[in-house]
């Protein structure tokens, strides 16, 4: 996958980073050359010992290293690999990162390349929601540096939440996707997917019955043809996919806010069955039998995440809506794609007799305003790449 490919692999100082030991070993097994560089508290969790013998490579850590200058400038070093990796990237290191401090080797090499740059963060979860951190995160992402994670889960620390630092195989598929050649190398590319859950009390919740098998299958499309690929995901049947950048959500508000954050953007596409409603009146404790009968839902509707991105002023160049319907499906589509103001509809019919929605294929329209194509039922995989092709043709 990655033979004849150089990754920098600069450790950070987190707990995680002995999940780089195995980073190393699945890069190598890859194909790649690692050079890993440790910055001087990686040291306090890794030794340099253990990196070395698995990267088969020397070990950089000293900026003033008069020997490895000698041998191989800082400069000549930013620039030899094709892919710089820091993970994990601290709190400390992307603050440095946004800020173009070059205060030690890592951020020196980080500063002074001409490649691109993936970060893996890893964090205590009230420092990763802290908004310094993330204003620091959308200013890397407006400087073109990659992100992979952070994932929620337990912590080192006992708390649980965002923070902790992507798997080691999530962050080779993403350097594989980004180490790919193909029609959308460069181009950022915004997916949604699957249900949101719109909560009735603290255990019920309004939703239906899409999997994300579809929204899922376009991500790895786009993917393999070298994008790089935000994911946003309500509580799918199906997993996401790898190599791309994860949000999961439950809302249609919390979707929102998700893809807003994510621009800019070259394309979004909006595969998501995002709930037109929500229940206004949500109950913080279950709701109880009472002799009164059922208890009277107020309904609000949902922001309408499609029309707010076809009007956004960080619009992308390609905005693309999905359509499922159960009758009239051309023009009711038709409709939808004058309503929302986006490029392009793909619209099916998810009657229950179709057995699309939830299913393993998938019978499309891709509805633009040059007219309307039909595909056949094909299955859900195919219509992805399909759908891939025509999204790397109009971003060209």
């Amino acid at each position: 996958m990655l033979a004849g490919k150089r990754v920098t692999l600069i450790i950070g100082g987190g707990i995680a980073a002995y999940k780089c030991l195995d980073l190393i070993r699945q890069l190598r097994r890859a194909g790649a050359q690692v050079t890993p560089v440790l910055t001087r508290a990686a040291t306090e969790f890794v030794t340099p010992l253990s990196v070395a013998a698995l990267a088969g490579e020397q070990v950089y850590q000293h900026l003033f290293d008069l020997k490895d200058e000698a041998e191989m400038g800082h400069i000549q070093l930013s620039r030899q690999s094709d892919l710089l990796v820091v993970a994990p990237a601290t709190a400390n290191m992307m603050a440095k990162m946004a800020g173009g401090h070059a205060d030690d080797l890592a951020t020196t090499l980080l500063l002074a390349t001409d490649k691109p740059i993936l970060i893996a963060p890893a964090m205590n979860v009230r420092m990763w929601e802290h908004r310094a951190t993330q204003r620091n995160l959308a200013q890397l992402r407006a400087d073109g540096v990659g992100v992979i994670g952070p994932d929620s889960g337990d912590m080192a620390c006992g708390e649980f939440g965002p923070g902790r630092m992507a798997e080691p195989a999530a962050i080779l598929a993403t350097i594989v996707a980004k180490l790919r050649s193909g029609p959308l190398a460069g181009k950022r590319i915004l997916v949604t997917s699957g249900p949101t859950h719109e909560p009735i009390d603290p255990v019920r919740y309004i939703a239906n019955r899409s999997s994300g098998a579809q929204g899922t299958a376009l991500a790895e499309a786009l993917r393999d043809l070298g994008a790089e690929v935000v994911f946003v995901t309500g509580p799918a049947t199906v997993p996401p996919p790898q190599g791309v950048t994860l949000h999961q959500i439950e809302t249609a508000r919390e979707m929102l806010d998700a893809v807003e954050a994510a621009l800019p953007v070259d394309a979004a596409i909006f595969a998501a069955a995002v709930a037109d409603w929500r229940v206004e009146n949500a109950s913080d404790q279950k709701l109880k039998k009472t002799k009164q009968g059922a208890p009277e839902l107020v309904f609000a509707q949902n922001p309408d995440i499609l029309a707010t991105v076809a009007a956004h002023p960080k619009r992308p160049t390609l905005v693309v809506g999905f359509a499922a319907e159960t009758e009239q499906v051309i023009a009711h589509a038709q409709a939808k794609l004058a309503r929302k103001g986006c490029d392009w509809i793909v619209a099916n019919d998810v009657s229950p007799a179709t057995g699309i929605m939830g299913g393993a294929e998938n019978a499309v329209h891709l509805i633009s305003h040059a007219g309307v194509e039909e595909w056949p039922r094909l299955p859900k995989q195919e219509v992805a790449q399909r759908l891939a092709a025509c999204i790397a043709k109009a971003l060209s």
